[in-house]
């Protein structure tokens, strides 16, 4: 935030933004996003849809729950292994931003790691029974 603060500042007061401010903030932002995904997984706190459960019995909710794991588990993987083979792609031909020259490679690797830790939260999801959620946690605000 700070960055874009300053970019802007510099734009308007001063006529001249930080050079590479905009590659900068979208790998900034791979870095929140990537990061925080295993955590918001292994604390339930995603978009949840669950106007149904109250009227659903305990083991067709368990049933869900598990297939919804496997489910996004399975495809957190499957794209990890395809960003895996991406960044390895990035790094051979030595891709990197167009301004300030910085590999994408390393990041593209960060992503596919993320994307496994997440993967693998979710298969751990699948295995335990489900707990109710802490105060504030999973909650709509």
């Amino acid at each position: 935030m700070a960055l874009t603060f300053f970019d802007v500042v510099g734009r308007k007061l001063l006529e001249n933004s930080i050079p590479g401010s905009l590659e900068l903030t979208e790998l900034l932002m791979v870095v929140v996003i990537f990061g925080a995904l295993p955590l918001v997984s292994q604390r339930g706190e995603h978009v949840v849809f669950d106007s149904l459960d109250a009227h659903l019995p305990p083991f067709v909710l368990r049933a869900q729950g598990v297939i919804v794991h496997l489910a996004i588990g399975t495809a957190l993987l499957a794209l990890a292994w395809l960003m895996w083979q991406t960044g390895s792609q990035f790094m051979e031909t030595g891709e990197t931003t167009a301004q300030l020259k910085i590999l994408k490679g390393p990041f593209i690797y960060g992503m596919a790691v993320l994307c496994a830790v997440t993967g693998l939260v979710h298969l751990a999801l699948m295995v335990r029974p489900p707990a109710a959620l802490a105060e504030g946690e999973g909650a709509a605000l």
